[in-house]
């Protein structure tokens, strides 16, 4: 039985207690046994989108022929073989044929290269059956299931949250949300919450970044936020302008034609001639204004432009979008993995009164350090040494290079792995200090805690790093590193902090707090919070792709307007749509809340005076498209995620990143950009 036999009713699991999801889907704790799994599975389907098999040559080579252009071509042909002339139509069919051969040679090629984008892995997923741990492949999962999640997996299904662990996922495929969210098992009390906001729901096709977690699956297949995305996918029809202007054409040529073949006719009887004399004379005139090379020349043409851009490292999908590129007026970018690397690292230092620049591309572990303009040597700042000893004491992540992709790869929370690649832009190396400064006990970071902390031994005496919500660490801190001396904090200097904070925070800075105790026995606890040194703040963002600064000014000197959708918090798309040089002074940001109080007109209206689209869902993402369509804008859209696949087939042109993105983004697009380079 197929996955679309579920109930059309789907509650809102994220409203209800796992006791109620117990009720409703008749499991327990325990998990479920191999009879009933076999009936859900009969009743539900597979947990599996449902794969659609790559065209055939001979349809590839049938959709050639789909245009009016070439009706109206192949028609004329007939007429004239009708009418005698053998020659005239054969030249008009191997025209035709010669065109098709081009096409489909091109589209072939792209289909190829697409099906070997496709890395093909069979996740496996933990599940409760019969109440033991098994390992399964993740398309047997059925709602009911009990699995048991761990840092490093993909999520199998969609899930509420039974029991965790200081579990973050990273959602940024689903949600463009960039920074991974911390998970819980709380239930609100209100529906109409965002599926970036569902905190105690975990969905499929996100990645567990740390902590562990058991969650009954409520949703399989299509009934799940990917399959929810997928049918929309399938729902919209969408042509690329030229396709649109070739029609309009050909119905121009259809019409022309037709009033002057009627004139002419009229006129011919008229003056006495014959009925069909005048008909020969009127379907000559009218094969005659067929413009039978026009399919080839916009073939070869087209062509040569698919060569040229694969020069470049862009694949193509249809010839047709090549010349919707060069009608672009509106290019819509996504934030995460497109406008940036999707790669958290540590921007801005704050210590010792100082504000340190932290330069390097991603997670390579090389950088720069700039304090007011110019490059410094770290060994000449002692607060920057203390800093990056703590930054690589309180990392519990790993990078790792990886000589396959030639990239740079984390293990571990994103937050810690930032902390880790500043240590080593410090000159600092984890798998020294672990050697030489033992640890002895650590306290991993907490959701309702918000710090982490660890105690090492350094010498002959304890040593306490606490890192984590700046909130807190200030709240433990009564002294302060100035200039090497220690002194107390009075109220004038942590009001002074605080406003530092504030001032990354407006930045757009997801804003690490760090601090520091000697001669300590214990970890700090609830009842006995540590008095500690604080030592500075580390400012993070997803690093910026070097190249979009520039891309979007040659864009504007072009005539194209960029602007920003993304899932992401207003704050963080103003500072990085700043950064990128789309956001300027006197520029509105519309979020997912103003986009659902506006009707598509009063959106359309607007939306020109808009640069940066924040905190929207694909659904917004979809409607943003339709309006800059309906204001007469011709529109490309850039995404990488599974939640911007709606929108790459809604544009005008669907660009997708060919390394970060994921494969339904890819299928989704009309170009695929396969080194990930905008430019």
């Amino acid at each position: 039985m197929n996955a679309t036999k579920e109930n059309n009713i789907r509650p809102v699991w994220h409203t209800k207690t796992f006791e109620e999801i117990f009720t409703i889907l008749e499991t327990d704790g325990e998990g479920l046994d191999y009879s009933e799994v076999e009936r859900r599975i009969e009743k539900y389907g597979k947990n599996k989108l449902p794969e659609v098999a790559p065209d055939s040559i001979l349809r590839i080579f049938l959709r050639q022929f789909e245009s009016p252009l070439i009706y109206v071509l192949i028609a004329a042909a007939g007429v004239v073989l009708l009418l005698g002339e053998g020659l005239d139509a054969v030249v008009i069919f191997a025209v035709l044929l010669i065109n098709a051969i081009i096409g489909s040679i091109q589209e072939g090629r792209a289909q190829n290269t697409i099906a070997s984008l496709r890395k093909f892995i069979e996740t496996k997923a933990t599940v409760l059956r019969d109440g033991r741990e098994v390992i399964i492949p993740d398309n047997e999962l059925v709602p009911g299931d009990i699995i048991v999640v761990q840092e490093g997996e993909r999520v199998p299904a969609d899930a509420r949250l039974i029991t965790i662990r200081n579990l973050r996922v990273s959602e940024a495929a689903l949600t463009g949300e960039s920074v991974p969210v911390r998970k819980t098992t709380d239930t609100p009390t209100w529906d109409e919450i965002a599926v970036s906001d569902r905190r105690n729901m975990i969905y499929r096709g996100t990645h567990i970044t740390t902590g562990t977690g058991r969650a009954i699956i409520v949703g399989t297949g299509l009934n799940t936020e990917i399959g929810t995305i997928a049918k929309e996918i399938v729902s919209i029809n969408n042509d690329v302008p030229l396709k649109i202007e070739i029609g309009r054409l050909a119905r121009l040529i259809v019409i022309i034609t037709a009033l002057i073949s009627i004139s002419l006719f009229t006129i011919g009887i008229v003056a006495g001639k014959g009925v069909i004399e005048m008909l020969l004379t009127v379907v000559t005139l009218s094969v005659s204004v067929v413009p039978e090379g026009l399919p080839i020349v916009l073939t070869v043409v087209l062509a040569t432009g698919v060569w040229r851009m694969s020069k470049q490292n862009a694949l193509v999908k249809r010839m047709q979008a090549v010349e919707a590129l060069g009608q672009i007026d509106i290019l819509a970018v996504d934030k995460t993995g497109t406008l940036t690397r999707n790669e958290i690292i540590v921007q801005k230092i704050y210590t010792n009164n100082k504000f340190f620049k932290v330069g390097g591309v991603g997670y390579e572990p090389h950088g720069e350090i700039i304090l007011d303009g110019a490059e410094v040597e770290v060994a000449n700042h002692p607060e920057l040494l203390l800093l990056g000893k703590m930054s690589s004491l309180c990392a519990s992540a790993r990078v790792l290079f990886n000589n396959e992709t030639n990239q740079w790869n984390i293990s571990g929370d994103p937050t810690e792995a930032a902390m880790l690649v500043l240590s080593q832009k410090l000159g600092f190396h984890k798998d020294v200090f672990e050697n030489e400064f033992p640890i002895i006990s650590e306290m991993p970071f907490d959701y309702n805690l918000k710090y982490h902390a660890v105690l090492n031994r350094e010498g002959d005496i304890n040593v306490l790093s606490l890192s984590g919500a700046p909130e807190i660490i200030l709240d433990f801190c009564n002294t302060i590193i100035i200039n090497g001396d220690t002194i107390t904090i009075n109220e004038t200097m942590r009001s002074e902090i605080e406003l530092v904070l504030m001032g990354m925070s407006k930045d757009g800075l997801r804003v690490i707090a760090l601090a520091t105790l000697k001669g300590v026995s214990d970890l700090p606890s609830i009842t006995t919070p540590p008095h500690a040194t604080f030592v500075g703040f580390l400012g993070m963002h997803d690093a910026l792709r070097s190249e979009v600064p520039s891309i979007v000014m040659r864009a504007r000197d072009a005539g194209v307007r960029t602007v920003m959708i993304t899932g992401d918090h207003r704050v963080t798309a103003q500072a990085v749509a700043s950064e990128a040089g789309i956001f300027s002074e006197g520029d509105k940001i519309l979020t997912g809340r103003d986009i659902d109080t506006m009707s598509d007109e009063e959106l359309t209206n607007t939306i020109q005076s808009v640069s940066v689209f924040a905190r929207v869902t694909p659904e917004h993402k979809i409607k943003i498209i339709r309006a800059y369509k309906s204001a007469g804008n011709i529109i490309a859209m850039t995404g990488d995620g599974v939640n911007d696949a709606p929108s790459l087939s809604a544009a005008d042109l669907g660009v997708s990143m060919g390394v970060v993105g994921t494969e339904v983004a890819k299928s989704a697009s009309d170009i695929v950009l396969l080194d990930d380079n905008l430019e």
